[in-house]
């Protein structure tokens, strides 16, 4: 189940590599601002996350396969459209409407799922292990599709990403299963086999529920506000405008690229060690480190680009790439520790402030780039959001562990 949802994950994660590379074709194709582009990159980011919830409770109604599958052929079909785009409604549309319902539905939501299920013990190094996959994916597709839209055109690498989702469609309705309890076994660590509770209503119903009843406690908020930030300052921020910020500085985009790419290799490390971590200490606790030393690195960013790759630079990429998503275990561990059963959902929920976050950094520091020719200030911003983060994961610290009994 692991592996499938690794490969499952790695196939939906190239199309949302496709905006860092694509921004400065669409830009020079067509004529679109880069706050136009950032706009469908936003609208992305936020169905992204908007979906991952109410993915969360279809798969609890209708199975983890039939889901995953969907998704997957949407996130195909999105891709496959953006090559007869003639107009920025169609960028809207296909990149931003299409492609963030179909990745939306295999958001980390899906980690948590599949991880609640299947796992009791080594839960938190196997969320570290799905998280890298999906995130790291993302980066590590970088080189490959910069590589491809510069020698044979941007609409050749969308199509490469569009067959990349169909070809784990059949993998994902062969192997994947819902629960142990199908084959006649019990999570990993379990004595005994999960009771299931039938849930009552709709999928949106029982999605709405979990977060009403989440809303009304103090945990959520600060969950949810800390990793808005995380995803303002990786894939709303870092993930869509690095390639584009270095090449203001003389680097070419393959090799603003690989840089990323890098940064995919080194969150495998940082994001499995976390897991590792998760299943040891306080997730609080990693949270606040995790968010804190992110902080100081982004305000050093700025003084780092340049023409070539210097070792400073290298430094920053390695020391980010440990701390990508290294967030991501210890928030579904501390989703499951104060809302049970529910965790998943209302992780789900958590990960929407996580896109809502990167979208208005998508669309701020394309913002910023147009009107002051650099995006300097979007470094210094989201190093103080990150900073800020570090306060809230600590402020749960005076919290009581359980706050909300889920009950189906």
């Amino acid at each position: 189940m692991a592996a499938v949802s690794f490969v499952a994950l790695v196939g939906a994660a190239g199309f949302r590599a496709t905006p860092g590379v694509l921004m400065d074709p669409l830009h020079r194709e067509f004529g679109w601002s880069m706050g136009t582009i950032s706009a469908a990159v936003s609208v992305n980011l936020v169905l992204y996350g908007l979906t991952s919830p109410f993915a969360a409770a279809l798969m609890q109604r209708f199975g983890i396969r039939a889901v995953v599958s969907v998704a997957l052929l949407v996130v195909a079909v999105g891709s496959g459209l953006t090559v007869f785009m003639t107009a920025s409604w169609q960028l809207l549309l296909c990149w931003g409407v299409l492609v963030g319902l179909g990745t939306g539905s295999m958001a980390l939501a899906f980690v948590a799922t599949v991880t609640s299920r299947w796992f009791v013990r080594h839960r938190g190094i196997v969320t570290g292990v799905l998280t890298a996959g999906s995130a790291a994916g993302q980066l590590v597709f970088l080189p490959v599709l910069a590589s491809i839209a510069a020698d044979s055109g941007w609409r050749v690498a969308a199509l490469v990403v569009a067959g990349a989702a169909l070809v784990v469609v059949p993998l994902v309705a062969l192997l994947l299963r819902d629960r142990p309890e199908d084959v006649g076994l019990v999570a990993l660590g379990a004595t005994e086999p999960a009771v299931v509770e039938a849930a009552s209503g709709g999928a949106a119903r029982l999605a709405l529920r979990a977060l009403f009843d989440a809303a009304r406690t103090k945990p959520f908020w600060l969950l949810a506000a800390g990793f808005a930030i995380c995803g303002a300052t990786t894939n709303g921020l870092v993930g869509t405008h690095f390639i584009p910020a270095a090449m203001d500085h003389g680097m070419g985009e393959t090799a603003a690229a690989s840089l990323l790419a890098l940064v995919g290799i080194f969150d495998i490390a940082g994001t499995v060690f976390s897991g590792w971590l998760t299943d040891r200490f306080d997730s609080r606790v990693l949270l606040g480190a995790y968010y804190g030393l992110r902080g100081l690195s982004l305000f050093t960013l700025p003084s780092l680009f340049a023409g070539t790759t210097q070792p400073s630079m290298l430094v920053f990429i390695v020391f980010y790439g440990l701390d990508w998503v290294a967030t991501v275990p210890p928030t579904v561990a501390l989703c499951r520790r104060y809302f049970g059963d529910r965790g998943p959902i209302v992780f789900g929920w958590v990960f929407a402030s996580h896109q809502v976050g990167a979208a208005f950094a998508a669309v701020a520091a394309g913002l910023v780039r147009d009107n002051l020719g650099n995006y300097d200030l979007a470094w210094y911003v989201a190093g103080l959001l990150s900073c800020g983060a570090a306060g809230l994961s600590l402020a749960m610290m005076a919290g009581r562990r359980r706050v909300l009994v889920a009950t189906g």
